[in-house]
């Protein structure tokens, strides 16, 4: 027999019994699937990350207090300050923007409506360090900045809350007893890793520290932190060493850390990246599981079919054609399982892309990879039951067992 009449042979005893034959590659269709989703939930989400940590300013580099303690934030004397984020700005060529902050989580109220939010004193470097744009109005200037002005531009979230469907713009809203107009709605961003933009509200930096805080180190204006845009992505590195130079030429000594965007964004791939291969590897066991049934369901079907085994063989039949048909057996088995398999995790993979902010990515390397192990399997389980298909005597078999 060539190969062909032994191919046609393989798929009738298969279809026969087209229920076992579906158990059989039950194992493997949900390996395959499995392992297609996991490959590609995981791309999407290291890719969902990668945005979003970019959507937040690409280049993006921070400054804390307290050197590798960041818990020194009511030490004056490490504590840094407005003229610190200002020398930066000027003498460090690789950072194009300087955003130095100073937060705390107050009450805003208009005409009866409350909201309890995140406000940021900044300055409008803040724009371009964390990637935002205005909605509606404008962002305030280095004069009002100057003039310590009680103005204040809203996250979108908190402009529905306090105003609804009313344009927000020229309106007051309360802010520790103090009266702050309404100069701008940022456009919706949405929250990432404890960030939300549109919860925040932002106002002059001078502001928030002699209106509100109420008070100053010896130093001038403490801030809480500094975040800073190097100029490209090549120039981050250069970035952080002229910031760590002159922060540390004004103070003395090394007593701030400074962080950048690129490394919390390596982090995280790296996380998501061995999050997403133990999940595959899991999700590979079933693979496994899989070839172990049908290694289980070929010894059974060598077991019923043994006088077939023995008539072929007494009419002329070599060891190497049956060896050949009960491999062809579980290959089909294990590919066909395959494809139906690949093509679920496919499915499911598109379903996740429509239900959640997730775009999975299956990549052609893991269906290829995936498709190889399919064949593998059938090949390497369905060796010891066609080797004993093979070898058994033929009057032995003739006679039944």
């Amino acid at each position: 027999m060539n190969l062909l009449e032994t191919t046609s042979m393989a798929v009738k005893n298969l279809t026969a019994n087209k229920l076992r034959s579906t158990l059989t590659m039950l194992g493997i269709m949900i390996g395959n699937a499995s392992v297609i989703a996991m490959v590609a939930i995981g791309e999407g989400a290291q890719q969902f990350t990668q945005q979003k940590l970019e959507s937040f300013g690409p280049n993006q580099l921070s400054v804390f207090p307290g050197g590798d303690n960041i818990g020194g934030l009511g030490d004056d004397n490490k504590q840094i300050v407005l003229a610190d984020a200002q020398a930066i700005a000027t003498l460090a060529p690789a950072v194009r923007e300087v955003a130095p902050q100073i937060n705390s989580n107050l009450q805003l109220s208009h005409q009866g409506r409350i909201s309890k939010v995140k406000v940021t004193g900044t300055t409008s470097g803040i724009l371009y360090v964390r990637n935002l744009r205005i909605a509606r109005g404008r962002f305030f200037d280095r004069i009002e900045q100057r003039q310590n002005n009680r103005v204040v531009i809203l996250g979108a979230t908190i402009a529905r809350k306090l105003f609804g469907s009313k344009n927000p713009l020229g309106q007051s809203v309360d802010m520790n007893n103090l009266s702050f107009q309404v100069i701008g709605v940022m456009q919706t961003k949405g929250a990432f890793m404890g960030s939300n933009p549109d919860e925040t509200a932002y106002i002059p930096i001078t502001t928030m520290s002699v209106e509100l805080k109420g008070k100053q180190s010896p130093l001038g204006i403490s801030i809480d932190y500094l975040e800073l845009s190097a100029r490209s992505r090549a120039s981050v590195r250069a970035a952080a060493f002229q910031i760590t130079n002159i922060l540390t030429r004004r103070r003395g000594k090394k007593d701030f850390m400074v962080m950048a965007n690129k490394s919390v964004q390596d982090m995280v791939s790296q996380v998501t990246g061995a999050l997403s291969l133990v999940l595959t590897s899991i999700a590979g066991i079933s693979l496994l599981v899989g070839g172990i049934g049908i290694m289980n369901i070929m010894l059974v079907s060598v077991t019923e079919r043994t006088q077939e085994i023995g008539l072929r063989k007494a009419i002329g039949a070599t060891e190497e054609v049956i060896l050949t048909q009960f491999l062809i057996e579980a290959i089909i088995l294990s590919v066909a399982g395959g494809l139906v398999g690949m093509g679920i995790g496919v499915g499911g993979a598109v379903i996740v892309g429509i239900v959640t902010p997730l775009q999975p990515i299956v990549p052609v390397a893991a269906i290829l990879l995936t498709a190889g192990i399919s064949c593998s399997i059938g090949l390497i389980f369905g060796v010891v039951p066609a080797r004993q298909a093979a070898r058994l005597d033929p009057i032995t078999a003739l006679r039944g067992s």
